[in-house]
């Protein structure tokens, strides 16, 4: 049990989702999402029931994605609450030795996003614990790291949020993780999931693109939207969004639909609804919303939702493969956990559908 609530400390880093305003429209498939995203909560907290424990990082992405929605903070006052509450569940996992910085920066994320004082949250200053995990001096300055007796296994993907979150919480402290970041971006454009050794060189170009550097298209969805949530764009962050959309374009499906990376080959919900998301954010609607539309086909709509998956409209499959088993076994516990991750990642991006939600 350990290792899993480890595992799911660090999943908990892997989401991003922009938490601006929701969309003018509310076409049908965004608000079925809605619905079946909202009655996955109890409590305020999405519960794992294959392993019986409640999943905080899955937690915060839905409440993300249900203000993407159109839910209100108000709204999302429960969950906030409950999230405040277990806060030091959430960033220290088992042990309360044991810090997880890319779920710290979540955490602060998600406080901003819901209205709540993140250096005030559920007692803990998130900001300053933030802080602490961040390294002040040498070639990993501005690098996130974990403080757990498993291992250090903080990514790109928390160092793009501790990049958004610091910026919008301590901007003194900011520029050396967003730097840490940009580092990260290898001269193709894409932003590689895992860090260098720290004895090794630190940036993206220097590491080998078959192994340490291998493009990742999920790492560099989350690193453009962190950027784009930034106040205050540089040169140096415009640039590196262009490089980035340029990438992503680049390695669309004809279809719409992304890939994960090497370890997901597959198209997927996830990182096509994560991409469609970073797209929109940088203007580009046609592509967005070709990747909305190719998620859209993978949703339980209201003509699907019979038989097993009568209570399933709106949730959205991680895969083809996996809308086709669940018309005859549903959604079931063992199988839920991924629907809940693919839909709350993906839903975001069905405004999009809409031309008039992208500019």
């Amino acid at each position: 049990m350990r290792k899993l609530l480890q595992s799911a400390a660090v999943a908990s880093a892997g989401l991003l989702i922009i938490t601006a305003g929701a969309a003018n429209a509310t076409p049908a498939s965004t608000a079925n999402a809605h619905t079946w995203l909202k009655g996955q909560l109890t409590g305020g907290l999405i519960h794992n029931s294959s392993y019986d424990f409640d999943d905080y990082g899955l937690t915060a992405d839905t409440a993300l994605a249900l203000k993407q929605l159109g839910a209100s903070n108000k709204k999302l006052k429960t969950t906030r609450k409950a999230l405040a509450s277990h806060v030091d569940d959430w960033i220290h996992g088992i042990s309360p030795t044991d810090l997880y910085a890319g779920s710290v920066a979540k955490a602060v994320v998600t406080a901003d996003a819901l209205g709540a004082n993140p250096k005030k949250f559920g007692g803990a200053n998130l900001v300053k614990l933030l802080q602490s995990t961040v390294s002040t001096s040498g070639a990993t300055k501005g690098r996130i790291s974990d403080v757990s007796t498993d291992g250090d296994y903080a990514n790109t993907l928390g160092q793009a949020l501790a990049a958004q979150a610091l910026a919008a919480d301590a901007p003194k402290k900011a520029k050396p993780v967003l730097k840490y970041l940009l580092e990260q971006q290898c001269s193709a454009g894409y932003f590689r999931l895992y860090f260098a050794d720290p004895t090794a060189p630190q940036t993206c170009d220097a590491g080998d693109p078959k192994t340490i550097s291998v493009p990742d298209p999920d790492a560099t969805s989350s690193a453009l939207l962190s950027l784009q949530s930034l106040p205050h764009q540089s040169k140096k962050v415009k640039k590196a969004e262009k490089k980035a959309v340029r990438w992503l374009r680049r390695h669309q499906a004809k279809n719409g639909s992304f890939i994960g990376g090497t370890s997901t080959a597959t198209p997927n919900a996830n990182s096509t609804g994560l991409a469609a998301s970073a797209l929109a954010g940088a203007g580009e609607c046609k592509q967005a919303r070709k990747a909305a539309t190719w998620v859209a086909k993978l949703q339980v709509s209201k003509k699907k939702a019979t038989g097993a998956l009568a209570s399933a409209k709106g949730a959205i499959a991680y895969d083809k493969a996996t809308l086709a088993a669940a018309k005859s076994t549903g959604i079931t516990v063992d199988t839920q956990d991924q629907w809940r991750r693919s839909t709350t990642q993906a839903a975001p991006a069905l405004q999009y559908l809409d031309a008039g939600n992208c500019s």
